[in-house]
């Protein structure tokens, strides 16, 4: 009789530990899903800004011709953006600096053209440009958003496959820490405006 309790005590003991791992590994297994999803939608809103680049460039060059050297920033800047690109199952510090650093240069080449287009009043009448223009915002606008929510997720998992116990089970299983997006340097400072 106290070897059938006591082996019933061992089949219960075992049985709450495993539906507990159980719990935590599918627990970890969906968070880990939802930062791939929300840096899917950060790169979703990237590609929306690069397919809106070439009409921009496009619109700008009947106006604006001889700069020349604006637009093939635009156009390189963008094309080294493209060649950037992450695994969502390995998103490192490393990996996340070395994209948002392209992206940051393609945001600088976009600086750079808008400034250029203040000479142009005609094309910022333009419809075609304003359009684009309000859509490239609209973007822009977007990326920051999606860049936040993407932020909000890897933290929540992060948190979670870091506390105790769970950093035991996730250190067996392979889960690790995913990384933020960051300020870009420089972006403490407020830009100078000149007129």
């Amino acid at each position: 009789m106290f070897k059938n309790k006591v082996v019933w005590i061992i089949i219960a003991i075992v049985a709450i530990l495993f539906f507990w791992v159980k719990g935590v590994y599918n627990n970890m297994v969906t968070q880990d899903e939802g930062v791939k999803t929300a840096w899917s939608q950060v790169e979703n809103q990237y590609q929306r800004r690069m397919d809106l680049i070439p009409n921009l460039v496009s619109t700008v060059k009947g106006y604006a011709a001889h700069e020349k050297e604006t637009l093939e920033g635009v156009v390189n800047a963008r094309a080294e953006a493209t060649k950037t690109t992450i695994d969502p199952s390995n998103l490192t510090e490393e990996s996340l600096k070395k994209f948002q650093s392209a992206q940051g240069e393609l945001g600088n080449a976009l600086s750079r053209l808008m400034l250029v287009l203040e000479r142009y009043p005609d094309l910022k009448a333009n419809q075609n440009f304003m359009e684009l223009q309000a859509q490239l915002e609209g973007t822009e606008n977007r990326i920051s958003v999606e860049r936040k929510r993407f932020n909000e997720v890897a933290q929540s998992y992060n948190t979670y496959i870091r506390q105790f116990p769970n950093n035991i089970l996730s250190g067996m299983f392979g889960f690790q820490s995913k990384a933020y997006f960051a300020a870009e340097s420089g972006a403490e400072k407020a830009p100078k405006v000149e007129f």
